[in-house]
C-alpha cells in the first residue's frame, strides 16, 4: 500500500530530497523578485480599477483626483519599502512583522501580527486568482462564465507547484513574472509616444460610455471621506511588500543585502506601473463602475445585466495596441497568468511563518517540519483550503474580496514599524560609536515615519472599509488569535505536566529482565514510564531508539540521556528525509532478518487525552507508525499511555453520566432495585 500511494506523489510532487540538500534551494536574486514579489508587482492590473471605481460614485469629475491618489500611494510604497530595508538588515531569520512585534512589543503584540499576516495570506491567494480568471476572462469569456470552477482549478495547480519545491516553483514563475513587467513597460512606452509624439488619441472601450453618479456634487467632509476610500483602495498595490522580510532565509548569501536589494527593484517597478497605468487610464478615457449594468449609461440608457466590465490594464491595452492584436493578448495572458502566480507571495509567506508559530507552539507541531521537498507541505495545504473555502463563498467576485483587503497588511506594518523604533531606542541606549549611532538614528526616523503613515492609513482603511467587509477580516483575526492562544496554553500545560524533575531517575528505571525497543522522541515523563515498563516484561534485550531529525534536538537528548545516567543503552538514527515512520521500519526489519526466530517487541509512549480537538494536536506520528508495525510479521506493538489531565476530565464526566438518574427515577427507584422488588413478591408466591 505505501508504494501504491508512493507513485502518484512521486509523480506529482518529485524525489524526497534529503536534508543537507537544503542549501541548493536557496534563491539568487533574479528568482527571489518573482517569488516573493509577485503580489505587489501584480497588484498593479487591479489597484488603479478600484480607484476608479471609488471615484465613479462622484462621476467622472472626481477622476482628475486620481493623480494625486497615485502621488499618496507611491510615497507611501516608498516609505513601506524603506522601513522594511530595515527590517531584513536587523532580523534576517526569517521571522519578518511577527519577529519584530514579539521581541520588541511582547507576545500579544506578535500573535496580532501573525493573525493578521495569515488572514492578509488567505485573501492574497483569493483575491489574486480570482482578479487572474477575470482579466483571463476579458479575452477568453468561457473562463469568466465559469469563473469558481477556474479559480480553484488554479489554485488546485499552484499548491501541487509549490509542494515541489521554492526553488522549482520559482523557475516557473519567473517567466510570466518578467513577461507581464516587460509588457506593462511597452504599454506604458508605446501609449507614451502615440499620445506624446504621435499626436493619436487613444481610445479605451469605455470611453463613450457615461457614469450615473451616486452621488453628484460632492463637497465638504463627504468628498475628503471619498477620497480617502479611494486611497485605501489604492493601496491594495502595498500587499505583499511584507513577504520579502519573512523569506530573507530563503535568499543567497549575504541574505539581507539580497533581500534589501529586491525590496528596493521591486518598489520602484510596482510605482512606475501603478502611475503609467492610472495615466493612460485618464489619457484614454477609461470609465469604471461599482455597478456597472445600471451606473454605466450608453445612448442615454444603462448598459444592462449583460455587460462585462473589463479590469482598467484590459481596456488601456486595447486602446494602446488594439483590440484582439498580439501585444493585447500577450499581455491580457501575461496578466492573468502573473495575478495567478501572485498567489505564490503567499505559498511561501503563510507556510513559513505557520512553521514559526508552530514552533514557539502557537500552532500544532506537524506546521512546523518540512515535507519531502523541503517545502512546508502542511502549511501550503492547509492555506490552499482556506482560500478555496472563500472564493467558493465569494463566487471568485474579486471586487467583494478586495473589501477584506488591506486590514491586515496595515495591521502588521504599523505594529512592525512601532517595534522597530523601540529596537533603535534600545540598541541607541548602549551603542557608543559614532558612526553607528548616526545609523541608527536615520534608521530611526525612517522606521517613526513609516510607523506614523501607516498607522493614519490603517485608521483610513478602518475607517472606510469597515461596513464594506473589512469586518469580516478583523473577524478572521480574533478566531487565528483566539485559536492560537489556546493551542499555546495546550501546549504549556502539557509541556509543564510531562516535565521530568531533576531528581535521580534511578527509581523510576527499576533494573528488570527485559527485551525491547522503546521509542523515544524526548526525554519526558512518558519516556520513563515506558522504559519501566519494557524493563518489567523481563524481555532478553533492552534498547531506546530515537530517529535524528533535527540534530540540535538529538544532541540534546543525548546530552540529558547521559547526565541523567539511564542505564538503557541509547540507539539513534539519522534519517536524511526527516522521516520516523520508515527508520524505525527499515530497523525492525533488520533485526527480523538477522533472528527469523525471535520476537520484536516495540513500546510507544501515547498521550491519553480526553477532548476531541486535542487528537488533532498528539500521537500522529504514533498512529502512523502503529498502522506500518501492526501488519509486520514476528513484530508486537504496545502503547504505553500517559494519562494527561484533560483525560482524567474526561473519566469524571463518565462517572457523571453513569451515577445520572433520569426523571422520576428518585420517586420511582432505579431499575434494577425495581427488578428485585417485582421478584421477591413472585418467590413468595
Amino acid at each position: 500500500m505505501s508504494k501504491l500511494t508512493d507513485v502518484p506523489k512521486r509523480i506529482l510532487i518529485g524525489r524526497a530530497l534529503r536534508s543537507d540538500k537544503l542549501g541548493e534551494t536557496l534563491l539568487p536574486k533574479r528568482i527571489a523578485l518573482p517569488v516573493f514579489a509577485s503580489d505587489p508587482l501584480s497588484s498593479v492590473a487591479y489597484a488603479p480599477g478600484e480607484v476608479l471605481l471609488v471615484l465613479s460614485i462622484a462621476g467622472v469629475s472626481a477622476y482628475h483626483f486620481s493623480p494625486w491618489i497615485a502621488a499618496a500611494v507611491v510615497v507611501l510604497m516608498f516609505t513601506v519599502v524603506a522601513s522594511y530595508r530595515q527590517n531584513v538588515h536587523a532580523y534576517p531569520s526569517g521571522g519578518g512583522d511577527y519577529e519584530v512585534a514579539t521581541t520588541n512589543l511582547g507576545p500579544r503584540a506578535g500573535l496580532t501580527v501573525a493573525s493578521a499576516l495569515l488572514v492578509d495570506y488567505v485573501l492574497t491567494v483569493a483575491v489574486s486568482i480570482s482578479s487572474g480568471v477575470e482579466n483571463l476572462g476579458s479575452a477568453i469569456p468561457f473562463v469568466v462564465e465559469h469563473k469558481v470552477f477556474f479559480a480553484i482549478g488554479a489554485i488546485v495547480l499552484l499548491t501541487l507547484m509549490n509542494l515541489r519545491g521554492v526553488k522549482e516553483s520559482g523557475r516557473l514563475f519567473a517567466i510570466p513574472t518578467y513577461l507581464f513587467v516587460a509588457g506593462v513597460f511597452l504599454m506604458i512606452l508605446w501609449g507614451a509616444f502615440r499620445g506624446l509624439v504621435l499626436g493619436d488619441t487613444m481610445h479605451a472601450p469605455t470611453s463613450d460610455l457615461e457614469i450615473n453618479p451616486e452621488h453628484q456634487g460632492l463637497a465638504g467632509f463627504a468628498l475628503v471621506f471619498l477620497l480617502l476610500r479611494a486611497f485605501s483602495s489604492g493601496c491594495a498595490a502595498l500587499t505583499g511588500v511584507e513577504a520579502i522580510s519573512n523569506g530573507v532565509p530563503a535568499f543567497r548569501k549575504p541574505k539581507s543585502r539580497n533581500a534589501a536589494t529586491t525590496l528596493a527593484m521591486m518598489g520602484l517597478l510596482a510605482v512606475t506601473m501603478f502611475c503609467g497605468i492610472i495615466g493612460l487610464a485618464m489619457a484614454t478615457g477609461v470609465k469604471m463602475a461599482e455597478n456597472p449594468a445600471v451606473d454605466l449609461i450608453r445612448d442615454g440608457s444603462p448598459v444592462g445585466a449583460g455587460y462585462t466590465q473589463n479590469p482598467v490594464i484590459s481596456q488601456v491595452a486595447e486602446a494602446v495596441f488594439g483590440h484582439g492584436s498580439f501585444l493585447f493578448m500577450i499581455l491580457a495572458t501575461a496578466t492573468a497568468l502573473v495575478l495567478f502566480l501572485a498567489a505564490n507571495t503567499a505559498y511561501n509567506g503563510f507556510p513559513l511563518l505557520g512553521s514559526i508559530l508552530a514552533q514557539d507552539r502557537y500552532l500544532p507541531r506537524q506546521l512546523h517540519t518540512r515535507g519531502d521537498r523541503l517545502a512546508f507541505s502542511n502549511g501550503i495545504v492547509l492555506l490552499a483550503g482556506a482560500a478555496i473555502l472563500l472564493v467558493w463563498i465569494y463566487d471568485a467576485d474579486s471586487t467583494h474580496l478586495i473589501q477584506l483587503y488591506i486590514v491586515g497588511v496595515f495591521v502588521s506594518f504599523t505594529l512592525s514599524q512601532i517595534g522597530m523604533v523601540r529596537h533603535w531606542n534600545r540598541h541607541l541606549s548602549t551603542e557608543k560609536d559614532p558612526a553607528q549611532r548616526r545609523h541608527m538614528i536615520r534608521s530611526r526616523a525612517i522606521n517613526a515615519f513609516g510607523a506614523t503613515f501607516t498607522g493614519l492609513v490603517l485608521v483610513i482603511v478602518l475607517a472606510t472599509k469597515f461596513t464594506h467587509g473589512a469586518w469580516v477580516a478583523l473577524l478572521g483575526m480574533v478566531i487565528f488569535y483566539g485559536t492560537m492562544t489556546a493551542i499555546r496554553k495546550h501546549y504549556d500545560r502539557v509541556a509543564a505536566e510531562i516535565a521530568v524533575d531533576e531528581a535521580p531517575a534511578d527509581e523510576s528505571l527499576r533494573p528488570s529482565r527485559v527485551h525491547a525497543i522503546v521509542l523515544v522522541s524526548k526525554l519526558h515523563r512518558p519516556t520513563l514510564r515506558a522504559l519501566a515498563y519494557a524493563k518489567l516484561i523481563r524481555a532478553d534485550r533492552l534498547e531506546a531508539l530515537s530517529i535524528s531529525v533535527d540534530p540540535d534536538e538529538t544532541k540534546a537528548l543525548r546530552a540529558d540521556w547521559e547526565r541523567r545516567g539511564i542505564n538503557v543503552p541509547l540507539k539513534i538514527l539519522d534519517s536524511p528525509y526527516r522521516e520516523v515512520t520508515r527508520p524505525v521500519m527499515e530497523y525492525v526489519k533488520s533485526l527480523r532478518r538477522e533472528s527469523p526466530r525471535d520476537v520484536v517487541s516495540v513500546y510507544i509512549p501515547e498521550y491519553v487525552v480526553g477532548h476531541w480537538y486535542e487528537h488533532l494536536l498528539h500521537n500522529q506520528s504514533a498512529l502512523r507508525l502503529k498502522g506500518r508495525l501492526l501488519f509486520t510479521p514476528g513484530v508486537m506493538v504496545t502503547s504505553v499511555p500517559y494519562q494527561l489531565q484533560s483525560s482524567e476530565a474526561a473519566k469524571k464526566r463518565a462517572r457523571r453520566r453513569a451515577d445520572w438518574s433520569a426523571p422520576g427515577s428518585v420517586r420511582r427507584g432505579p431499575v434494577e432495585r425495581r427488578t428485585q422488588r417485582n421478584k421477591e413478591p413472585n418467590a413468595r408466591k
